[in-house]
This record gives C-alpha cells, sequence and structure tokens, in this order.
C-alpha cells in the first residue's frame, strides 16, 4: 500500500456517526463539525477521517442518502481549498460509490500509511483489516456485508428510498447494540503486536468509541474515541501528536484529560 508524507498539521478524527440520532442533536453534530472544518481552515490544517463519519451510507448508482447535507458541502469547499481529505471508511459507512470522491475526499476502505517527520503511522477505523497478515480479522457479518455480492443483490432487490431506509435502522440498531468492553482490549493488544513486531511507529483510530493513549518501548496507540460524544481528535502541531477535544465554548482545540 502506497505511503503518503504529512508535511503540515493535522487532525485525526473518526466516528462523527452523522445522521444517527435525534434531529435536534444531528444538528448539533453538524454545526460543531463545521465549525471544526472553519477552524482548520483557517488555520491551514489539514483533516483525516478514520471512519463512521456517518452513521449509515449507502450509495445508489443514481442516489445517495439523505444525512450530513451541510457538512459535505463545507468539506467540497474545504477540499478545494486544502486539497483531498482521507477518508477511511467504517463499518458504518463503506457502501460508496463515486459521490465521495466527487466531493474531493481521497477514499481508503483499508487502512492507509503516512509518513510523519521519522514516523510511520498508520491510519485504519478499527472494526477489522482484509489482509489477513495484518492479523485483525473483521467479523463474519461485516465482511458479508461488504462484500460485491451482497451490495449487489441488495441494491437489484430493494430501490434506494427503501434500500437506505433499512440500511439506517439496521446501522442504528447495530449501533446500540455493538458494545462490547472486549473491543477496548482487542484494540489495544492488536496495537501492542503490530507495533512491537512491525516498523509502524504510530497507530490511530477509533471505532470502540473510547479516546486513549497507550506508550510502549517500541510506539504509540493513540483511539481517537468519538466526535460525537467526546468531540476528541489526535491533532498533530508538526512536531508532536497529542489527543484533543474540540470546545465549542472556545471554538478551539484543548488537551484531552484520560481517565485511566
Amino acid at each position: 500500500m502506497d505511503t503518503y508524507t504529512v508535511e503540515q498539521p493535522m487532525i485525526f478524527l473518526s466516528d462523527a456517526h452523522l445522521g444517527g440520532f435525534s434531529d435536534s442533536t444531528n444538528d448539533r453534530i453538524e454545526s460543531e463539525l463545521i465549525q471544526l472544518i472553519n477552524y482548520c481552515q483557517r488555520n491551514q490544517i489539514g483533516i483525516a477521517i478514520l471512519g463512521d463519519l456517518f452513521d449509515y451510507w449507502m450509495e445508489y448508482p443514481d442516489t445517495v442518502p439523505n444525512v450530513g447535507k451541510r457538512v459535505l458541502e463545507r468539506f467540497s469547499a474545504f477540499n478545494n481549498d486544502m486539497g483531498p481529505t482521507l477518508l477511511i471508511t467504517g463499518n458504518h459507512d463503506n457502501w460508496t460509490r463515486d459521490y465521495l470522491c466527487d466531493l474531493g475526499f481521497q477514499l481508503e476502505h483499508e487502512h492507509k500509511m503516512i509518513q510523519i517527520n521519522d514516523n510511520l503511522v498508520m491510519t485504519l477505523h478499527g472494526d477489522g483489516l482484509a489482509d489477513g497478515m495484518l492479523q485483525l480479522p473483521r467479523p463474519s457479518l461485516h465482511r458479508l456485508l461488504r462484500s460485491d455480492r451482497f451490495i449487489s443483490l441488495f441494491q437489484n432487490l430493494l430501490p434506494p428510498r427503501l434500500g437506505i431506509a433499512i440500511m439506517k435502522y439496521f446501522s442504528r440498531l447495530t449501533r446500540l447494540l455493538e458494545w462490547n468492553p472486549e473491543k477496548e482490549l482487542k484494540l489495544n493488544k492488536w496495537a501492542r503486536n503490530t507495533l512491537e513486531s512491525t516498523e509502524i511507529d504510530i497507530i490511530l483510530c477509533g471505532h470502540d468509541h473510547i479516546p486513549r493513549r497507550k506508550e510502549f518501548d517500541f510506539g504509540t496507540y493513540i483511539n481517537l474515541g468519538t466526535f460525537y460524544r467526546h468531540r476528541t481528535m489526535v491533532y498533530y502541531n508538526n512536531s508532536s501528536m497529542s489527543l484533543v477535544s474540540w470546545v465549542p465554548q472556545l471554538q478551539s482545540l484543548q488537551p484531552f484529560e484520560q481517565h485511566n
């Protein structure tokens, strides 16, 4: 997989789950995310999204979900000015076609390796990877739902309005049922083993919705937490990486206090 080099400040965020809540909560998340995009553009900070920007995203050939429209319009302008935003899909929003690429996103369905100064950084969502050598297999259901055969059958049987409605309901249900304390332990163990056995220096991911930073003698693992709840993300300031949170009242990024 190609590695690209980052030479500017950048934030890495995940798990906004746009469209997954009540209208008022969805409006709040969208408004705060747009505020963050504005902040990044003013300060020339790049953005990378590591999965589950949307709570559901089932893109048909001629139809896209009616979710996150304001955010996508803002990202389109941001991408035009700042260059493509890396968007790694998660387990809630991987049924994509060309729409997001047309808005200027750099789309990735697995993981992306990034060179930052002397550090090799692995970015991913955290739900699993197709490459068996990376030893983070996806659950069987997730592999089925991502398969071309399933997507083709689903979209041939169900028209866009019904298919997207079913996917919205299914995604919201699975998010509510998916919480499992073993997810945190699984990702912690996988990150530690991967850092110890490879040339990777830093691993960034989301998925289990628990913001945290783990330091080892052989590398660093940071989980981004959630934007919809914690407003947390990783900020690279051209010298170091830190776990921070967006504070709407201050319209700025502040250090995140991790409680062990």
